[in-house]
């Protein structure tokens, strides 16, 4: 992907039955250089998850299971 002028990679489209998982992440780190950023998506189902993915190398994240995640929460909060 570096050698080909890739920007961007990610993990699935996130309209899989499996999206992102943890070894993805790490293998596309380890097997790409600086210049391409990792986007983990699909299935992302927690902010700690979320946290997680960042950690192991993601740049970016499918983010909108978390959006309804979120506005769950605050609707709990409310309460």
């Amino acid at each position: 992907m570096t050698d080909a002028g890739a920007e961007y990679i990610k993990t699935s489209t996130g309209f899989s039955r499996v999206g992102a998982v943890f070894d993805d992440v790490e293998l596309m780190r380890r097997h790409t250089g600086d210049g391409v950023k990792v986007k983990a998506a699909g299935g992302i189902t927690s902010f700690e998850e979320a946290q997680e993915f960042i950690r192991l190398g993601a740049d970016c994240l499918g983010t909108s299971r978390l959006v309804k995640i979120m506005k769950q929460e605050q609707n709990n909060e409310k309460i």
